[in-house]
């Protein structure tokens, strides 16, 4: 009995003189759903599957499942079950239900019809080969397509994930009208630094910023191409109409920098980041106030 599962069309399963048996199967299922139901959503608890979930939250999920895995059986149609498989992905991935708990689930779903189907058909062992030609190709396919729509979902919710970590990583803040800070902490490499100038320019045209400070003060080393990449930022912000101000700079990035022989005159640093909000200020008419003594000299 082969996998007949492998390059089925995606919205369809595969037609054949084996198919004139599926109405049968299908009415055979109905009529079983209650058992069958119960057995599966048992083996799925004694397998410590969906262990996140609840046994009313499993047999819930297990109640829907086998009801579209009977309905593609019956129509040939895989779409809506791969809605649900979206659906059911959206919300139990969140509670940390990994990938080989899905697929165990429904090979276990698998294991209970093709065992029934044996009962069913076992004094009949010619009948019984055709019903299983019938059935596993389908199955198969059921099977395919949850796992796939599984995967996506997940790898869908893991890009999210990194994508709010990076931009949590290099916040961009608006101190005030006009002015935006970067402070940039850790490992600063060429595909975060791309992320970051994507940011920054953002928020320079989302604020109509017209200066810029960028706080180097966590980085502890900056290669050749980043060093290139901050110098593009730089002109991509003048580019977009604000300046910036490069603050933080360690004795080993200026000394790497000057060795690089990267042109600098561009880039207007400043000491620390206290300077650069000061200097910054400057650039954009804010008064920079200083504490004063009082009337009598303290």
């Amino acid at each position: 009995m082969s996998d007949m599962s492998i390059g089925l069309s995606p919205d369809s399963l595969p037609a054949g003189p084996v198919d004139s048996l599926l109405p049968e199967l299908v009415e055979h299922l109905r009529q079983n759903r209650t058992e069958l139901r119960e057995e599966w959503a048992r083996r799925i608890t004694d397998s410590q599957l969906l262990t996140a979930m609840t046994p009313e939250e499993v047999f819930s999920e297990a109640t829907s499942i086998y009801d579209n895995y009977v309905e593609v059986l019956e129509t040939g149609s895989v779409e809506a079950l791969q809605a649900y498989a979206r659906d059911l992905s959206e919300r139990i991935i969140p509670r940390g239900v990994e990938t080989e708990e899905v697929i165990g689930i429904v090979l276990l779903l698998r294991d209970v019809l093709s065992r029934s189907l044996f009962d069913k058909y076992q004094s009949d062992f010619e009948l019984l080969k055709r019903v299983l030609d019938a059935y596993e190709p389908a199955a198969n396919r059921i099977a395919n397509t949850v796992a796939i729509s599984f995967v996506q979902e997940r790898e869908r919710v893991i890009r999210q994930q990194q994508e709010a970590i990076r931009e949590l990583s290099t916040p961009v803040l608006q101190v005030r009208e006009q002015l935006l800070i970067l402070p940039i902490i850790g490992v600063l490499d060429s595909q975060r630094a791309r992320q970051l100038t994507e940011q920054l320019l953002r928020a320079i045209r989302a604020n109509r910023a017209k200066v810029v400070v960028i706080d180097i003060t966590g980085v502890p080393m900056i290669d050749s191409t980043v060093a290139n990449h901050l110098v593009q930022t730089v002109d991509a912000s003048g580019l977009m109409g604000a300046n910036v101000i490069l603050t933080g700079l360690s004795s080993e990035i200026a000394l790497a920098l000057v060795t690089i022989g990267l042109d600098l005159s561009k880039i207007n640093a400043v000491g620390d980041l206290q300077g650069g909000i000061e200097e910054a200020e400057r650039q954009i008419g804010y008064e920079v106030s200083h504490p004063t003594t009082d009337r009598d000299g303290r």
